[in-house]
């Protein structure tokens, strides 16, 4: 293509009239009514999400729309997925190296998850214990039960959606890698189009996921919902954490010991197929920069 072949105008987003639909529709919606105004003054958890005492009409479009994103967000990840994994595998070499990819990543995350479940199950009853009313003349010794108890199902659940998408992350990135080399032998545009799909799976699943578990945390838990995200939102922190900071060590390890190995001992140059362990490099970037970051 020419450098001075003539392209078409883009146009420049007309940024004030996306702001005032945005300020419209939230003038339309009206003021939230405020807590307690209804007839029932005092919280309680599992409150019907169609109540007006405990829903006002803004709180019900903004969790529907919420709901409805990350409903479209989880199927949008599954129909990708479906349509990445049908593409084309590549040759039997190709496909034997991505196995053996997907078997080292496979035996690591199933290593980490089996150490840190133990941690997990003893940080979700400290959660709950440092929540926990030992007061039993509170006259409030009920709802903040509810409320411990909440916060460590809510640990539980953010840590579960996080290994989740973790490890769907590195299932698709292992997926993904053998089906990408395989369409660039057709072209360019095939390879890229399989890589950014492959990539959007995993950004579907989490923020779906995020989204879900916020929203059922607001519909459960009503006003007090914000006691129990700190919960959601450390279970997933942390599990993140954990398989970021522990895939990286392992990549930085399988990195180091294969360059060591080929460069010094071989002269052989870094990633080279001679070099057998250039699949353990593989499996490290795979936990590391897909599971890990995925999380």
């Amino acid at each position: 293509m020419r450098l001075d072949s003539p392209r078409p105008a883009r146009r420049r987003p007309r940024w004030w009239l996306h702001l005032a639909v945005g300020v419209g529709v939230l003038a339309a919606l009206g003021p939230a009514s405020p807590p307690g105004s209804g007839t029932d003054a005092g919280w309680a958890p599992f409150a019907s999400f169609f109540d007006p005492n405990a829903f006002s009409t803004t709180e019900q479009i903004g969790v529907g729309i919420c709901v409805i994103v990350c409903l479209v967000a989880l199927v949008y990840a599954w129909v990708l997925g479906k349509h990445v994994a049908s593409a084309e595998k590549g040759t039997a070499g190709m496909q034997a190296i991505a196995e053996a990819v997907r078997d080292g990543a496979d035996a690591y995350l199933r290593r980490q998850f089996t150490t840190v479940g133990v941690l997990l199950v003893f940080l979700t009853a400290l959660i709950v214990l440092t929540k926990w009313p030992w007061d039993s003349a509170d006259p409030h010794a009920s709802d903040v039960r509810v409320i411990a108890v909440s916060r460590g199902v809510a640990f539980l659940f953010g840590s579960v959606f996080s290994a989740t998408v973790g490890f769907f992350g590195m299932r698709l990135a292992t997926t993904g890698n053998l089906r990408v080399a395989a369409a660039a032998r057709r072209g360019f545009a095939p390879a890229m189009r399989l890589g950014y799909q492959s990539g959007t799976v995993t950004g579907m699943l989490t923020t779906g996921l995020g989204l879900l578990g916020g929203c059922l945390i607001v519909l459960v838990m009503g006003e007090k919902a914000y006691e129990t995200l700190l919960g959601f939102a450390f279970g997933g922190s942390l599990l993140a954490l954990f398989m970021r900071v522990g895939g990286g060590i392992y990549t930085k390890a399988a990195d180091v010991g294969a360059d060591l190995v080929g460069k010094v001992e071989k002269d052989i140059p870094e990633d080279d197929p001679r070099n057998a362990a250039t699949i353990a490099d593989n499996v490290g970037d795979n936990v590391g920069d897909c599971a890990g970051m995925a999380a």
